[in-house]
């Protein structure tokens, strides 16, 4: 199924994501969807990406109710968002000698996390890493470049998801 992600509000990081008929508000990075992004601009990067996996934490939610392929999140997973680094935007296990994120998190954040095929075939150096589906904060605030939804949004989206699915984030207008 298709789902499409879009700029709309008064505020760069406010979204919506559509699929099917539902229209869910979503969060997006702190400078709003943009075409040629880079690590560490704090911008959703506009394009089409597959969905590869759901990435869960199983001692917080049932496995996700979805077609996808889930993974649990253990306590050594982490993500490297070093572009110098041979694994770069690559999953790791914690310790990690260069800079990466540590996906089992305190908060509820990555709780659910669907990977986006951004940038990972091939892997470019710099282009951007990390880029995920994850569970809003509860005020929405902006993500780091990610899209991120209610936890019961992002639920009905992976109910509605299949192998073939794919999400387009759409540059702004104008």
């Amino acid at each position: 199924m298709r789902i499409d992600v879009r700029q709309r509000g008064p505020k760069p990081h406010h979204g919506v994501l559509t699929i099917g008929q539902l229209v869910l508000p979503c969060a997006l990075g702190r400078n709003g969807i943009v075409v040629n992004g880079v690590e560490g601009d704090g911008a959703t990067p506009a394009g089409s990406y597959p969905l590869r996996r759901i990435l869960y934490r199983p001692d917080r939610r049932d496995h996700p109710d979805t077609e996808l392929s889930c993974v649990p999140i253990g306590p050594r997973d982490g993500w490297c968002d070093a572009p110098g680094d041979p694994a770069y935007n690559r999953p790791v296990r914690l310790p990690y000698p260069a800079s990466c994120e540590k996906l089992r998190r305190k908060d509820r954040l990555y709780d659910t996390i669907v990977v986006l095929g951004h940038n990972d075939d091939p892997v470019t150096p710099g282009l951007g890493s990390a880029i995920f589906m994850h569970v809003a904060r509860e005020d929405f605030r902006p993500t780091l470049g990610c899209v991120a939804l209610s936890p019961d949004d992002l639920n009905r989206v992976l109910a509605l998801a299949d192998r073939r699915s794919t999400i387009t984030i759409h540059p702004p207008k104008g």
